[in-house]
């Protein structure tokens, strides 16, 4: 699962992909690949790169705003930011669970870009963990 991960950074793989799996494979709320769609949204905006070829995201409109908000600027999430998005018909356990892949999102991409700036690369050249990438390959 974290084949890609830098030999550097290995005393932490089995942690990140227990955390990783913690948050988009278990049984919860919301679907596990709209958990994917949003980890990966708030990693983007974290900073990292996806190849071209990826998909970009089927994260709903309604949660998409809330998403980069959390990602880029989490501290600015308001009461009335979550009202509206259960007045549209989202439980508190939905976006909880919205909320914690959109947080861990945007933590990895900012640690793979980190790491990435310590080694001297432009960008990173494999997520850290292969686990949340979505498609195919986020399904071990």
């Amino acid at each position: 699962m974290l084949a890609n991960m830098d030999k550097r950074t290995s005393p932490y793989a089995a942690l990140t992909k227990r955390l990783v799996d913690s948050v988009l494979a278990a049984p919860g709320h919301t679907a596990s690949q709209l958990r994917r769609a949003i980890l990966a949204r708030a990693a983007r905006l974290g900073g990292r790169r996806d190849p071209a070829d990826q998909p970009r995201d089927g994260v709903p409109a309604p949660l998409a705003g809330y998403v980069d908000k959390v990602a880029l600027h989490a501290y600015q999430v308001t009461d009335q930011d979550l009202t509206a998005l259960q007045q549209a018909g989202n439980s508190d356990d939905v976006l909880f669970e919205v909320t914690v892949s959109a947080a861990l999102g945007a933590a990895l991409g900012r640690l793979e870009r980190g790491l990435s700036a310590l080694r001297g690369e432009t960008s990173p050249p494999d997520p850290l963990s292969t686990t949340w990438r979505g498609g195919a390959q986020g399904k071990s």
